[in-house]
């Protein structure tokens, strides 16, 4: 077993040498990757900064020459990446612990984001009790509070540093008791307003010999499952809840990039696509929300969660965007319209019920999509039992490659 420490040993040589007398004294190997790009490091790593360097497609003395940080951190954390990404495929690499304040918390969780799901990795950093985002991204990362500035050895550091060391060697050192079926993987998009969709659909699914993996629809679940379908790990795309776009197009907190709704039809693997909570752009608190969107309506699903209706127009130009990825697709495709609600709360009677607005999506859908993609109305909401059985079923038979003629 072995583990990696990725840290600027130029600043951060006595902390980084700690942790690796507590990982060592456990009987697991550690091998040092250096990032620092300012002086010489008072002890020897297994990877020197030079090398990570020129991983970057740069040199050491480059980088120091310019004395720009940001390229620097820029191009240790690309350099890092690639030595990461070697030494995991050359067995060296069972888990990766990085150390260090925002330089180095850049660096060394750009090398983890471009490790495989289920590889430990763990971040002690001053940042890790802001928004965290930007260093896991979609990946399994774990950060630590530092609690103290990683500058000296005292009694909090020792004990943050060495919980962390022990942490990592209990991961590297023990196979979890988990089940692993081969059987076909199934992507599925949820939010709240979607849930007993998602539920009945993943039941199906499962009954018919699938596993499935539920993603929550929050900006970074989207990517971390194109992630997932770009790397192979999933064969098939149940797309209940679409509402990331309405994010990305409005511009609300939970947006996934423009990329969403590409993987799956690059890959080719068979998809079903719905329009779970397209009715709906997501922020903060209320008073988070931005005030050109004043006179707009709301609906407060928590303190914390803030949902805004779509209009018509946001509605017509979402139709258009969805339909466009999905006509790109190379794989099998189906698109699934609930002509009576796109989420719980879209139903007659309930806050955001907007008969105007869905038929502006549904009509761009329709108008937008070309005739080799299948096309399923159906009159009833997004979460009734009946069109989250036609999901299934319609992605089981993708899957199984007895793929109907498509009509659209």
């Amino acid at each position: 077993m072995s583990v990696v420490i990725i840290g600027t040993l130029d600043t951060k040589d006595e902390e980084i040498g700690f942790a690796r007398e507590i990982i060592e004294a456990q009987g697991v190997d550690v091998h040092v990757v250096d990032t620092g790009v300012v002086g010489e490091p008072p002890s020897e790593p297994e990877t020197a900064a030079s090398t990570v360097a020129e991983a970057a497609g740069t040199t050491l003395e480059q980088l120091q020459n310019e004395a720009d940080r940001g390229e620097a951190m820029e191009a240790m954390g690309e350099g890092a990446a690639e030595i990461a990404h070697q030494l995991h495929d050359e067995g060296i690499l069972d888990g990766v612990l990085g150390l260090g304040g925002s330089g180095n918390t850049s660096i060394a969780t750009t090398a983890m984001r471009a490790l495989p799901v289920g590889v430990p990795k763990l971040m002690v950093s001053t940042m890790a009790s802001g928004d965290t985002e930007p260093y896991v991204g979609s990946r399994d990362i774990m950060m630590m509070y530092s609690v103290a500035d990683i500058e000296g050895l005292n009694q909090l550091s020792r004990q943050v540093i060495a919980n962390a060391a022990l942490a990592m060697v209990g991961m590297v050192s023990n196979e979890p008791d988990v089940d692993v079926e081969d059987r076909p993987t199934i992507g599925i998009t949820m939010f709240g307003v979607t849930t007993p969709c998602v539920q009945t659909a993943r039941e199906r699914l499962e009954a018919n010999g699938y596993e499935t993996i539920v993603f929550h629809a929050t900006g970074t679940g989207g990517r971390a499952m194109e992630t997932l379908i770009e790397e192979g790990v999933i064969d098939g795309v149940l797309d209940v809840t679409t509402t990331e776009w309405a994010d990305e197009l409005v511009g609300g907190v939970l947006s996934a990039g423009p990329d969403r709704l590409e993987a799956a039809g690059d890959k080719g693997i068979p998809q079903v696509v719905s329009t779970g909570a397209l009715d709906m752009v997501n922020f903060g608190p209320r008073d988070s929300v931005p005030e050109e969107f004043e006179g707009r309506q709301f609906h407060i699903h928590n303190p914390q969660v803030t949902l805004m209706r779509t209009t018509p127009e946001e509605n017509a130009e979402l139709g258009t965007i969805i339909a466009e990825k999905l006509n790109a697709a190379a794989g099998p495709t189906a698109l699934a319209l609930p002509l009576e609600g796109v989420s719980a709360i879209d139903t007659a009677g309930e806050d955001f019920h907007d008969p105007e607005a869905d038929t502006a999506l549904f009509d761009a859908l329709r108008s937008t999509l070309d005739d080799d993609i299948e096309l399923i109305e159906m009159e009833t909401d997004i979460n009734d039992q009946a069109f989250a059985e036609a999901l299934a079923d319609t992605l089981s038979e993708y899957m199984r490659g007895d793929t109907r003629e498509q009509a659209g």
